[in-house]
């Protein structure tokens, strides 16, 4: 813990964002426009605290007063994480944190408390949070830990894209092309999957030419990781009907 650097979270006073005993901060700043950073805290003190720390690091803070208020807010589709504060004196952080990991599985969670207690620490961190703090703690480590989760949701985001992106790609192809594909990428040859839908080889070609333009595969090698990811084996296509 980096205790002369902590943010004087409990004197009431408005800590400077940026403390040169922790570290440069200011030197390690990475443009993040695009990304937010949540804080759930019920003492202003800290939430305005926190929101000048997010803001001199380029990210966009949100600050709520509870975690009704968060819930409530629309649903962002950014890079972002949450910092969640537990309180000795509020509710149940550890449900608290369930409820909103059940809600939003994707967002990281950093919890901050108020009081060390190992088991609430080691059920948090079971329950998915990527860190859990004691205040007052130390500005470079929160960045740090934010940094963290910010780049851990951008992979999330990035995978829903590619998986929106195929799923888009597969649903333009005919019921025909569906079958060709599951067929082709389970190992069978053209004449093979020609014979298992009843069709020749020459039509087979053309349909395998149509779901490799369709599903903008470079080679069959790519199609066959695509329809991994789309969980596409060679019973996809009884399951296919052909109109």
């Amino acid at each position: 813990m980096c205790a002369a650097a902590a943010i004087e979270m409990n004197t009431g006073r408005m800590p400077s964002p940026i403390n040169a005993a922790c570290g440069d901060l200011k030197s390690q700043t990475i443009s993040h426009t695009e990304a937010m950073v949540f804080i759930v805290d019920e003492d202003i003190d800290i939430r305005k605290s926190l929101e000048l720390l997010v803001r001199s690091q380029g990210w966009q803070p949100e600050a709520c007063c509870s975690a009704r208020e968060f819930l409530a807010h629309p649903r962002v589709f950014v890079p972002c994480a949450l910092i969640l504060a537990f309180s000795s004196s509020g509710p149940n952080g550890l449900e608290v944190q369930k409820r909103i990991a059940g809600d939003y599985a994707a967002m990281p969670i950093i919890v901050v408390a108020d009081y060390e207690d190992v088991s609430t620490a080691v059920q948090s961190m079971k329950a998915g949070a990527i860190d859990f703090l004691l205040k007052p703690f130390c500005q470079e480590l929160m960045v740090a830990t934010i940094r963290q989760g910010i780049a851990r949701s951008r992979v999330v985001l990035d995978r829903g894209m590619e998986m929106r992106d195929l799923r888009s790609r597969h649903a333009s192809l005919s019921p025909r092309e569906r079958q060709v594909m599951a067929l082709v990428v389970s190992g069978l040859l053209n004449k093979q999957v020609g014979g298992e839908l009843g069709i020749s080889e020459i039509t087979v070609k053309a349909h395998r030419g149509q779901v490799m333009q369709k599903m903008k595969a470079t080679s069959l090698v790519h199609l066959v990781n695509m329809a991994l990811k789309l969980r596409i084996t060679s019973s996809t296509a009884l399951c296919v009907s052909y109109a």
